[in-house]
């Protein structure tokens, strides 16, 4: 059974900086691209950061600058970086990571989900 655990997230006065963990264990067979997604309260989940298995990345315009995303030496841990924070980020932010699994009858590939974190940032 694959896990994706979170950790990091609090409460932040505006300018602020975080670091938000996200490890993934269990029958973990390789791991392709990984995302950060936030959801807001009343507002639709939306895609903040990714990073490739190359590393390349890719960010959502209102990060751009001050958030990075980034992998662990084992691949299997993701990070965002985020500094210089605003009351705007304040949302509940989830790990996504794409992923090749041991099963019963072989190899599968889903996407996982975290259970959530929650920013809060201050004005």
């Amino acid at each position: 059974q694959v896990q994706l655990v979170e950790s990091g997230g609090g409460l932040v006065q505006a300018g602020g900086s975080l670091r938000l963990s996200c490890a993934a264990s269990g029958s973990i067979i390789s791991i392709a691209s990984m995302r950060w997604y936030r959801q807001a309260p009343g507002k639709q989940r939306e895609l903040v950061a990714v990073i490739t298995p190359d590393s390349s990345t890719n960010y959502a315009d209102s990060v751009k600058g001050r958030f990075t995303i980034s992998r662990g030496d084992a691949k299997n841990t993701l990070y965002l970086q985020m500094n210089s924070l605003k009351p705007e980020d304040t949302a509940v932010y989830y790990c996504n990571a794409e992923i090749t699994e041991a099963t019963a009858w072989g190899t599968g590939r889903r996407d996982y989900w975290g259970q959530g974190t929650q920013v809060t940032v201050s004005s």
